[in-house]
């Protein structure tokens, strides 16, 4: 065996350990400081638990659990998570119809804020979970933008913002689990041994498993593609109405141009602009009632690099001013 060999052989052991105490460091704070505020209330009803487990300083929390049983009372929470079966299965129970999912390793169960939810395990061999918790706050002014291009996800992830009492959730196995698994173990390194920074290193890190979750799921909940070249054309826009072009749509569907606008004239009485522009402003409506986020934010995510651009579209839209229909939501009923 070669010096080379042997220096990768010590690094792999030396690594393989330390992965493995942040992971029982993890575990044992999981069972002594967070799980007791996820019991159920004592009538065994769902409890809303609005604590954040983490210190008030941390917008995400990295959590593990480690061991051969689990059996969480239902709860709800503020704010999103990701559960991922590290090693071996586990279970979800969902409060929605007592819907229990079998989350098997590689998989993971990603709940919005109030889901009612309960992880399950019982094996002979020890079962490691890793949990990515979001503030709700944190997750739209840094993650959602990243994610909304895509109509499905975009979705899934403001729907708890419009109904308080949404049980949706995803249950996602990944195609190639490498680079999930690598990210999430850099997290629990990272967390598992704080400094000044570790929340700023675990954004990115986040943000990349997020949008490998994104493509996963545009993946695997994708229909049969559209027969009509118009109903093509309506799905381009829905999601890439950021930054969509006739001339980029045109070219991505092999059509020229004029082809394109013509079509779209005739089979719908609209011209191509006027229906992006819709597309613009349903999506800028659902983030204005369903966010913080502040508006020059939301101008670019539907796809206004100029925020006074995004004003006067806007208001021509609608006839009045975002602000405006902001304070008529606040105010209505």
């Amino acid at each position: 065996m070669t010096a080379r060999n042997i220096s990768k052989d010590i690094l792999c052991t030396d690594e393989a350990n330390h992965l493995h105490a942040s992971f029982t460091k993890l575990g044992v704070a999981f069972i002594t400081e967070h799980w007791p505020k996820l019991m159920a209330s004592a009538d065994g009803t769902p409890s809303r638990t609005y604590q954040w487990p983490a210190p008030a300083n941390e917008s995400i929390m990295i959590c593990v659990f480690k061991g051969q049983h689990i059996e969480e009372g239902f709860h709800r929470h503020d704010f999103f998570f990701f559960n991922f079966a590290y090693q071996g299965d586990y279970g979800a129970l969902s409060y929605d119809k007592d819907n229990y999912i079998k989350v098997k390793e590689n998989e993971c169960y990603i709940g919005q804020p109030f889901t009612g939810y309960a992880l399950r395990g019982d094996s002979k061999n020890e079962i490691i979970i890793i949990g990515i918790l979001i503030q709700k706050e944190t997750f739209f002014k840094t993650f959602f933008p990243i994610l909304a291009a895509d109509k499905k996800v975009f979705n899934f992830f403001l729907e708890p913002q419009n109904n308080q009492f949404s049980e949706e959730f995803i249950h996602l196995k990944f195609s190639d689990p490498t680079y999930v698994r690598r990210l999430l173990e850099l997290m629990v390194l990272e967390y598992a041994a704080p400094k000044a920074d570790t929340q700023d290193i675990l954004q990115p890190l986040v943000a990349a498993l997020l949008l490998i979750v994104a493509r996963e799921y545009q993946t695997q909940t994708t229909t049969e593609s559209p027969s009509s070249l118009i109903d093509q054309v309506r799905q381009y826009i829905s999601t890439h109405v950021d930054r969509v072009t006739l001339k980029q749509l045109a070219a991505d569907l092999a059509y020229h141009p004029n082809y394109i606008s013509n079509l779209v004239r005739q089979q719908t009485g609209q011209s191509f602009s006027e229906i992006v522009l819709a597309h613009r402003m349903e999506r800028a409506v659902a983030l204005l009632r369903g966010t913080d986020l502040s508006i020059e934010v939301i101008a670019t995510m539907v796809g206004y690099s100029n925020t006074s651009n995004f004003y006067k579209a806007f208001r021509s839209y609608f006839h009045t001013s975002p602000r405006e229909y902001i304070e008529q939501l606040l105010q209505s009923p």
